[in-house]
């Protein structure tokens, strides 16, 4: 008997040791600087799993010699209720179950690392944040649905080319007293309908409806930084390329930021207010750097490994925010995805635009593209196609507009086009096409065919391109204006001071006619519609309400800019001939003239291009101060049905003699006369 117990001890003391060498053997495996040695956790698990009978935690951090969980009743402020140790789990991660129902618990974790105690923070995977985004909150998502949210359903979509962008920041549209807006600057503020300006006309939501937008791009909405969220009655602002939780809202535009299920709840109101109006919702996602670097949440959980360092071993910066995430490793690609997959799901987001996209992988941007598909294959996808400053990461494995080729269904902003349009970005007195730089022409319809392989574009004449860089004319964002430097009044104000007006409002037009007339995808800035300005200020990331706010007077002043761009975007959405959706299509049916005087951009559409009912379209650009005569192919007579005053879809005027005289900083369109009986 005494044998027979001897012999278990020493079978359960080697399976002891055994389990101890296995586990030791795991934590060895992690090299110090060869981050891909560390664990990869796959479960879907992390952070908070809450149900009334118990709460689960999960937290990876594979460096880590302990973990501990404090528990707190408010989400700022007073001291833990509660301690809990939590324990070494599975791939790297620490694991804590709490019996009893925890709702509106805030929580925080901290971690030990070599000699040193982490600051506490609230995890990176955390959904629900109190005030200022310190503490996690324990809460049920689905007491955050509002009425109607199951029954919420994405608005229809054909084609990626049948989008029209508009970018706007949830504060800027409703935050001036002209808005009509009852909850200004919040989320409700912007589902709020019925709202109009002292003339009468439609502000906010119903305006953006009323406009023919299909998809509107919030600037971040994420929790950022530099708002002080318990102190909303001091003038604050910032844009929110300052990322603190990524999977939770920023609680600046709630009407309650301590509640956490407040923010849920209101943006989700938000999302179906626009899908009501036939709208969908993009979120503008900023993955490449996070707000702070040593403090960061991530770098308190793991440190070093979600950043990529320089060869001195400090953080690099091609974000030029003092960091930048390394997507490449598996862990940060994995929470790239998750989250985004969050939100599609949670919130019903209909598309992500990717701030500084040139930092990420290719084969992380293209594994979130695979993962769209699975939800929703019409989610958009688009980012700028570029980085600020040097990466340590090869530029053949980024996702550069130079590379965008290799992206699946991705599309990248084209700086091409808006330069070419109106001038340098950061040369702020360069002129550009409309505004009198000769020589812009051939950059011009390097846009005009979205970037794509053209058999009519001499390449070397382009301004910043030698070759095509999109596969489809869907990869392509065509723009001259966006939340960044001068809007475009500002910039031609800058450019054209000696001008008028009313000349420079024609350049106005004429460049987003451009826009919304070119192949791709047109992507307006908020308020470009009504002759936007910031009253000259460059930069206005962090500018009052009086340089950022929408001022809806200006729909008033400028109604007739207003029914323009809305004739160009009807125009846009009545002829697929001016979205067609393959590279083949565009090489069959779209012509370039170059046989034009300077200053002139002439193309034609020909053969009911992508089914469209026009059979045959003319479309001229005239930069120049004078009219400038243009001849028409002789074998139709043409219907004009754009010009710089109107868009008329039965025919403004008929020209029988082949010529034409193209106004002064203008736009024409032209039809086959049949085509329009």
């Amino acid at each position: 008997m005494k044998n027979l117990k001897l012999t278990f001890l020493i079978l359960a003391l080697n399976l002891f040791f055994s389990c101890t060498h296995e586990q030791n053997q795991n934590d060895s495996q992690m090299i110090e600087g060869d981050f891909s040695t560390y664990p990869v956790y796959e479960g879907k698990d992390l952070e908070m799993t809450y149900t009334k009978e118990a709460t689960t935690f999960r937290i990876w951090a594979p460096t880590a010699k302990a973990a501990v969980l404090r528990l707190y009743d408010e989400g700022i402020g007073g001291k833990p209720i509660a301690e809990h140790k939590m324990k070494k789990d599975k791939k790297g991660t620490w694991l804590l179950k709490l019996d009893g129902d925890l709702k509106g618990k805030f929580y925080t974790f901290q971690v030990e690392v070599g000699d040193r105690w982490m600051d506490q923070n609230p995890g990176v995977y955390a959904k629900a944040v109190g005030v200022n985004g310190l503490r996690a909150c324990v809460v049920n998502l689905a007491e955050t649905n509002p009425q109607g949210w199951e029954a919420d359903k994405r608005p229809p979509l054909a084609n990626f080319n049948d989008i029209i962008l508009y970018e706007l920041q949830v504060r800027d549209l409703t935050i001036s007293p002209t808005s009509g807006a009852k909850n200004k600057g919040k989320f409700l503020g912007l589902a709020e309908t019925g709202t109009t300006n002292s003339a009468g006309y439609a502000t906010g939501i119903d305006h953006i409806a009323e406009l023919g937008i299909t998809h509107v791009h919030l600037l971040p909405v994420f929790d950022y930084l530099r708002v002080d969220e318990t102190k909303l009655d001091t003038p604050q602002y910032n844009w929110g390329y300052d990322p603190l939780n990524y999977n939770a809202l920023e609680g600046s535009f709630a009407t309650d930021p301590y509640n956490p299920a407040v923010r849920i709840k209101e943006f989700k109101e938000l999302v179906m207010a626009f899908h009501n109006k036939g709208i969908r919702v993009v979120m503008d996602v900023v993955y490449n750097h996070t707000s702070q670097s040593f403090k960061s949440y991530f770098n308190q959980l793991v440190p070093d490994y979600y950043y990529r360092h320089d060869a001195e071993g400090e953080f690099s910066n091609s974000s030029g925010c003092g960091n930048e995430t390394a997507s490449e490793r598996e862990m940060m690609r994995r929470y790239m995805i998750e989250s985004l997959i969050y939100y599609a799901t949670e919130y019903h987001i209909d598309g992500f635009r990717f701030d500084l996209m040139g930092i990420h992988d290719i084969q992380t941007m293209n594994m979130i593209r695979a993962e769209m598909d699975k939800i929703d294959p019409t989610i958009f996808l688009y980012g700028e196609g570029w980085a600020a400053g040097a990466c340590p990461l090869p530029d053949s494995l980024r996702a550069l507009k130079a590379n965008t080729m290799q992206l699946n269904g991705i599309a990248a902003f084209s700086d091409d086009i808006r330069d070419a349009i109106k001038g340098h970005w950061s040369d702020e007195k360069e002129r550009g096409y409309v505004s009198g730089k000769p020589g812009l022409e051939e950059s011009v319809k390097f846009g005009i065919i979205a970037s794509t392989p053209h058999k009519d574009i001499r390449f070397s004449m382009v301004n910043y391109s030698d070759t095509a860089w999109a596969k489809e004319p869907s990869q392509t964002i065509n723009y001259v204006s966006c939340h960044d430097n001068h809007t475009l009044w500002d910039k031609l104000s800058v450019t054209n001071p000696e001008d008028s007006e009313a000349d420079r409002i024609k350049m106005h037009k004429l460049a987003n006619a451009i826009v919304l007339t070119s192949q791709g995808v047109p992507f307006l800035h908020a308020g470009v519609e009504i002759l936007r300005t910031k009253q000259g200020v460059h930069n206005s990331f962090e500018s009052p309400d009086s340089i950022n706010q929408i001022n809806w007077d200006w729909k008033t002043k400028y109604i007739d800019v207003f029914n323009y761009y809305k004739a160009l975007i009807a125009l846009r959405k009545a002829h697929p001939a001016f979205r067609m959706t393959s590279t083949e299509m565009l090489n069959t049916h779209l012509h370039f003239s170059h046989d034009e005087s300077a200053g002139i951009v002439a193309y034609s559409i020909n053969g009911n291009a992508n089914g469209d009912k026009w059979k045959d379209i003319l479309v001229v650009f005239n930069a120049n101060r004078t009219a400038t005569h243009v001849t028409l192919p002789p074998e139709s007579t043409w219907t004009i049905v754009l010009n710089g005053e109107k868009y008329l879809e039965t025919g403004i005027e008929t020209i029988t003699n082949g010529n034409l005289m193209a106004a002064p900083l203008s736009a024409t369109i032209l039809v086959d006369t049949q085509s329009v009986k």
